[in-house]
């Protein structure tokens, strides 16, 4: 079985090629990249792949029987359109089964969802392939909390508009893990999974930080405009609103969502104090 991993070099990409690897071997794994020369690291066969090419595509998924389509970083509408570049190709290609990376959100509530309303156009398009399909729908990553850890410290809080809402987080390693599973077991055709951990509050995560990291941090809850403007000024309009429409919600509880993990991988998902754990010791 060849599996082919699109944006194979980025930080999720790169967690699913690793547990490909070790399950089926890494002669029998495709990374499809936009920029090979940035992949060697990956140890595996690399082909280019711009998502704004079909015809790169109609030539990377040659020979491929399941193909991982990671959900592209580009503005809302345009990836629509990137997306099917690839399913189009899969079918051309004779690819048996393709997997999606969407996401957990709302799809008019905040301002993330615009991103989260192009995700299920795409479920809706990877569903009327005509392929075997399997969806999952990613949690908020804990990763950039803890790579912001040191911001936190120093200013002595966390601070965003989420409230008492509840996040169920999850981590790049567990999808990694999740994804493995979704590609190569059959069973799982035809579904869509939400993979996420157990909910936990703002505060939740500041006391499960202090109690690993041994910090002393509060949570500081802000008004939604208020943060919104915080970190447009910070981070630029088009990231800042997402990042405080992603916060909002979670403040109205549109990532507080039962998870299939179990269902999806056969084991729970990692507690986010032992996630924190495995972080700090790497």
């Amino acid at each position: 079985m060849k599996i082919a991993v699109t944006a194979a070099n980025g930080q999720l990409g790169t967690s699913i090629v690793k547990e490909l690897r070790k399950q089926i071997g890494e002669e029998n794994v495709i990374g499809i990249v936009r920029t090979p020369e940035k992949a060697d690291h990956l140890g595996i066969e690399i082909r280019k792949g711009d998502y704004n090419s079909r015809e790169d595509f109609n030539k990377a998924l040659k020979g491929v029987d399941s193909v991982l389509l990671i959900s592209g970083m580009d503005d809302p509408q345009k990836r629509i359109q990137q997306h099917r570049n690839v399913i189009e190709a899969a079918k051309q290609n004779g690819v048996r089964k393709i997997v999606y990376t969407s996401i957990i959100g709302d799809e008019e509530k905040t301002a993330f969802s615009p991103i989260v309303k192009s995700n299920r156009q795409t479920e809706n398009d990877v569903k009327d392939s005509g392929l075997n399909w399997v969806i999952g729908r990613n949690g908020i990553y804990i990763e950039p909390d803890l790579e912001y850890l040191d911001t936190y410290v120093k200013e002595g809080e966390i601070r965003n508009c989420a409230g008492d809402g509840k996040c169920g987080y999850t981590s790049r390693g567990e999808l990694g893990f999740a994804y493995s599973q979704l590609l190569l077991q059959d069973k799982h055709n035809g579904q869509t999974y939400n993979l996420v951990g157990e909910p936990i509050s703002q505060t939740q995560l500041a006391e499960q930080i202090n109690q690993v990291f041994n910090t002393y941090l509060t949570y500081n809850s802000v008004a939604v405009k208020a943060y919104e403007i915080e970190r447009k000024e910070e981070l630029g309009d088009f990231i800042g609103t997402v990042i405080a429409g992603i916060y909002n919600g979670i403040k109205i509880g549109v990532n507080d969502v039962k998870s299939d993990f179990e269902k999806a991988t056969g084991r729970p998902h990692k507690s986010t104090i032992v996630i924190m754990k495995e972080f700090k010791d790497n």
